[in-house]
Formats: C-alpha cells, structure tokens, sequence
C-alpha cells in the first residue's frame, strides 16, 4: 500500500511538473508576442528569478531571444535628429548599418569628422523607456493569468526590483555618468580598459563613447594565449570583483559576457593583455548594512569557522536561528564550499581541480556543480528563505566571475588576493 501511495505522488509529482512547463511555454509565447522592454523584463526575471519562480519557468524565460531585426536606418536616422539636433548630428559620420540589437535598442559604429575618432552610439528604441511601467505590469498579468506564481508582499518587493532595474537600464544618463565614475576608478591601472563617454553626442536616449574593440571571451584568439596569460587575465577579473565588493560597494551585476572583451598586448602595443568594461547600465550599489555581515561571512568562511558563517547567514536574512543545527551547519558549510578556489590549498580539493603545480584549475574543478549537489544533499531548500535582493544580484555576479575565469582556462589560487582584501597587505 505505500509503494502505491508513494507511486501516486510520483504521478502527481509528474503531472504537476508537465502542467507547469506548459504554462511556462505559454508565457514565453506570450511575452514573444509583445514588443518594447518585455522580453528584457523576461530575460532579467530569468536571471534573477531564481527564488521567487518556478524552475519550469526560469528554463523557459531563458529560451527568450533580444529582439535580431534592428530597426531601419531612417527610424534610427529620426531619433538621432532629435535627440542630438541636425548641427550635433552632422559632426560625424554614423554607419547605417548596426553593431548590435537587442530589445531595447542598438548600437551603431560612427567617426567624428573633426579628427576621425572611432565612436559607438548606443541608441535606444522609441517609446521603450515611457513603456517600462505598462510591459511590466503585463508580463505580471500573464504570470497571474497562467497560474505560475503566488502573489504576495516578497514576489511584490521582487517585482519592484525588477522596476528599478529596468528604469536603471533605459536611463543612458545614469549609464553615461556610471561609466565615467567606473572610468576614474580604475584609471591608471593598465589591465582594465573603460570607454570614454562623449557627453556632447549623448542624451537620456543615446550614449556615444569611444569604440574599444577586442576580442571575446571565449574566442580562438584569446585561448591561444599562454596559460600564464590566460591566468593573468583570470586574477584581473577576480581582483575587479574584489575592488567592487570590498573598496567600493557597487559593481556591475550582468554576468552577461557580451559586456566584455580581451584586449591583446601584441595587438596593441600595450604592456599587457586588458579587459575592456563595456556595459555599466546594471551597476548595483549596496549598503553598509548588507555589506558588513557579508564581508564578515567571507572572512569567516576562509578561517573556516563555521558558527561565524552562521552567525553572517542569520545576519543577511537568509539562515534563521529557528532552523535545526544540523540545517544550519549544512547551509554553512555549502557557503564555505564556494570560497574553495579562494581559501588555502588542501587535501580536501578534489585531485582534477589542481595541477601539478598546486595551481586551482577553474575550469576542471567543476565548482559550480559540486557545491550544487552538496546543497541537494543538505535539504537546505525546505528552509532556505528567499535572500534580500541585494544577495541574489552578487550570487549572480560571482557566478559571473568564476565562469569567466573558468572560460579562460585559468589556472591560480585565489588566496593571496582575497587575503589582501580580507586583511590588507600586510
């Protein structure tokens, strides 16, 4: 009779499962349907959406594609006329054809006529902007129409989030002034490179800055650099995320890699290989409130005590006191798990994620995927409580910065660099 019961909830379980992915597949057609910022509400819900929707349903937002057909040249012509004025505009010479589109606008190649400057306009499509509250309240609708989530005060505060990012994203203002600022701080250090805006060619619609090309990520080009440059390449990236978290407490949260590009010495004449920052429209500040616990939690996890860790989990508002020890001490030990490239080197890192030199392999260690069945073990999900916003757009950037580093194939401990946060240079 119990092989029976547990065989119908299997069923259940089963249909349940199928029913959802349905629903989802309607959404996703739905929002394909519509046009303006909804299929970038689509996709941030996607990325962020983790612990407020279904699995079913963050699979099926991911399969949402930007918008490819770009608007045509006399639209776009249209927009440049009034945003920059007929004067402003005939400074340069802007290639009709497109870089770039996605969903909310596209980017376009242009020369400043006065000494041949290499430009991008980032422009963004008619009526996007007025159109961010409507869209988002129908992707909201359709969400409730097809039955995919419960509605209540979290899934609210979850959905204004998504508000802000998404008026964030449509105000270039904001973008060009943040691009600037990230500009300053990192100046002078040659392994970053960070567009120039031109506030003479740019409004709340477009953002002129100059062109800096590379190559990406993942291409030919930059795995045929050595490891040692690969790995340089690897501990820039780690070191950025570091500043943003422990010096300035903001950073850029899209992990998207289309943001970035591998600059090459030879190519350039440089000293070294560069990262070029293109894209600041998804910068998150964060409060000392949430950044005092976590960097707590960090320094905890490395020294590997495990009732600090708690103690920063219960802190952020994503452990609970109330929860069994064995829970809690489970959940800790899976937020130690992911400092593992970061913390000593030990005999308990599995013997694929080390090279003969003792060196981390990022890509071989298949982190992310451990540390994921150590939570599916630990039955953390049937407490784990939906984290403060702040904590799901970091889980985002670091799995962002470990793919990166993973994608380059980089071999390197993180240790010292993190110490040198953790406790300065001494």
């Amino acid at each position: 009779m119990a092989t029976n019961w547990f065989s119908s909830a299997e069923k259940r379980e089963e249909r349940h499962r199928k029913m959802l992915s349905s629903q989802a597949r309607f959404l996703v057609d739905e929002l394909g349907q519509l046009k303006g910022s909804v299929v970038k509400i689509g996709q941030v819900m996607a990325l962020y959406g983790e612990h407020f929707l279904p699995e079913e349903v963050t699979e099926a937002l991911h399969t949402l594609e930007d918008q490819t057909t770009s608007l045509s040249w006399p639209s776009v012509e249209k927009v440049l006329q009034s945003e920059l004025g007929e004067a402003r505009l005939a400074e340069l010479d802007v290639d009709e054809t497109p870089i770039g589109a996605a969903s909310l606008g596209q980017v376009h190649r242009a020369v400043r006529r006065s000494d041949g400057l290499e430009l991008v306009l980032k422009i963004q499509y008619p009526g996007v902007a007025e159109a961010v509250d409507s869209d988002l309240n129908a992707v909201a609708q359709i969400l409730k129409m097809a039955r995919l989530v419960s509605f209540g005060p979290e899934f609210n505060d979850w959905l204004d989030e998504v508000r802000v990012m998404m008026h964030r994203e449509v105000d270039y203002d904001l973008e060009a002034r943040t691009t600037e600022h990230f500009r300053q701080l990192l100046d002078g250090d040659d392994r970053y490179v960070v567009p120039r805006v031109l506030p003479e060619f740019s409004t709340a619609r477009v953002m002129a800055s100059t062109y800096e090309p590379g190559w990406s990520v993942s291409s030919d080009k930059v795995a045929e650099l050595s490891l040692e440059r690969r790995s340089a390449l690897g501990k820039a990236a780690l070191e950025l995320f570091f500043k943003e978290l422990f010096d300035w407490g903001e950073m850029q949260t899209d992990p998207n890699f289309g943001n970035y590009r591998i600059r090459i010495a030879e190519e350039t004449g440089e000293a070294t290989d560069q990262i070029v920052l293109l894209d600041f429209g998804a910068v998150q500040k964060y409060p000392d409130a949430f950044l005092s616990p976590l960097k707590a939690m960090i320094k905890a996890s490395y020294e590997r005590d495990l009732e600090q860790v708690i103690d920063g989990g219960v802190a952020l508002n994503f452990m609970s006191r109330e929860w069994p020890a064995d829970v809690l001490d489970r959940f800790g030990e899976v937020c130690m798990s992911v400092l593992e490239p970061l913390a000593p080197a030990n005999s308990e890192w599995p013997d694929y994620a080390v090279n003969e030199q003792g060196q981390y392999r990022w890509k071989q260690s298949d982190l992310p995927s451990r540390v994921a069945r150590q939570a599916a073990r630990s039955a953390i999900s049937r407490y784990f409580k939906i984290p403060p916003k702040e904590f799901v757009f970091l889980n985002r950037k670091l799995i962002g910065v470990y793919t990166f580093i993973a994608v380059l194939n980089s071999e390197f401990n993180g240790e010292l660099l993190l110490k040198s946060y953790l406790y300065g240079d001494d």
